[in-house]
């Protein structure tokens, strides 16, 4: 399909259409993500595991997802699409989570929740690329789709919480396997959209991320992804040793969720009339901000007001970081750099910020710890000020 020589008009009813569809499938597969990241450490609390053992589960996660990502990102390319591959990872969650209810060996359980991190990891930038690809036929920003993703982890971040409350955390992995399915069955209605037809050389892409700017870029994300991973990874325990209850850690989340809707739509609509590398300054800078906030606060209550400016951080970060990878990768090696952004993203700052943070966190406290993510922030900034200056004295 090419948009080239036609008009809006003539396009609107189908855009409107697959606009429709897309959002509706962000929002699930985001619900999906939230119950993930909020309940599903409580669920296994409550059978008994502890807190050490929930942080050896988890730690699975960044490092499968660094073969993971990469894995599906290259078969994405090879194979010419995403929907099928999303709807093959979907399957393979629902048999993960599926599994687990009868098991209750640590050993077992870690084992499967490997296998489920294999499939649920890829999920977003698999799905990132598909909204980027997207964009050109149905007329719609990204950053207009995605803010529907913030919205799903939002509300059921929220709503969730409250009826698990009611309910009992027994019932969480129930919950997954639904959101699971419901995304699985919305797949079906979105399009397989694709870039250029023409025959992968996979040496070509490995040749383009050995290019300076490419090869800088991905370093300066690691740089400022680690901070990230940080702040993320450490928030609830921080937060509980400040005294805040479950409610307040909740509520936490809740706000850093909607506080990137407003963002995203503001980049939706005018994102395009500024540069992308300022604006990961911004970001970089607003991250070094809030995480020497953290390094100060003394009561809990004042971190809420730290994760309101996720929006800034992250809501500009993440949008701006992609649509600047856009014009790094050609559209036929996209799967590909956003399986390479996703490792260096989700992967690599990951393990470093759980393993090398964990040790400072640990050894040298709360304040030294935020201390260093917020230099590693500013390090960040500084490289994407100096790569924007470098491009403009290039030109």
């Amino acid at each position: 399909m090419n948009t080239s020589g036609t008009t809006r008009t003539e396009l609107s009813p189908t855009a409107r259409k697959e606009t429709l569809s897309l959002r509706i499938y962000s929002f699930s597969s985001y619900s999906t993500a939230a119950l993930v990241v909020s309940f599903i450490p409580l669920y296994f609390l409550d059978r008994g595991f502890s807190e050490q053992q929930i942080g050896i589960i988890y730690s699975t996660g960044p490092f499968i997802s660094i073969f993971a990502n990469i894995i599906l990102g290259l078969a994405s390319d090879k194979y010419r699409t995403i929907k099928k591959l999303l709807m093959l990872l979907l399957f393979g969650q629902l048999v993960m989570i599926s599994m687990l209810f009868s098991i209750e060996n640590f050993a077992l359980v870690c084992l499967i929740m490997m296998g489920f991190y294999f499939f649920q990891t890829p999920i977003n930038p698999l799905s990132d690329s598909l909204l980027l690809l997207s964009s050109q036929y149905t007329g719609t920003p990204y950053a207009l789709i995605r803010i529907f993703g913030s919205l799903g982890f939002a509300v059921t971040a929220y709503s969730f919480g409250l009826i698990l409350k009611q309910i009992g955390s027994q019932w969480t992995l129930p919950l997954v396997l639904c959101t699971i399915a419901v995304t699985l069955t919305l797949t079906t209605r979105i399009k397989d959209y694709q870039g250029s037809a023409r025959k992968i050389e996979f040496s070509g892409f490995f040749n383009l991320i050995r290019q300076r700017d490419v090869f800088l870029f991905f370093l300066i994300i690691l740089i400022v992804s680690i901070p990230h991973r940080m702040y993320e990874g450490f928030l609830a325990v921080t937060m509980r040793q400040m005294g805040a209850s479950d409610s307040l850690v909740g509520l936490a989340w809740l706000v850093s969720a909607l506080s990137e809707i407003p963002i995203l739509f503001l980049l939706g609509k005018y994102g395009h009339k500024f540069k992308e590398l300022p604006l990961l300054m911004i970001a970089s800078l607003m991250y070094a901000i809030r995480l020497w906030m953290l390094s100060e606060i003394q009561d809990p209550r004042w971190v809420i007001a730290a994760q309101a400016m996720h929006s800034i951080s992250f809501g500009i970060y993440f949008s701006t970081a992609l649509r600047y990878l856009s014009h790094l990768i050609p559209d036929q090696f996209r799967a590909s750099g956003q399986a390479l952004y996703a490792v260096v993203w989700t992967g690599l700052a990951g393990v470093i910020s759980g393993m090398f943070g964990g040790f400072v966190y640990e050894n040298f406290g709360r304040e030294s710890f935020f201390q260093m993510g917020a230099i590693f922030a500013l390090v960040a900034a500084a490289g994407f000020l100096a790569r924007y200056l470098l491009s403009r004295s290039e030109r």
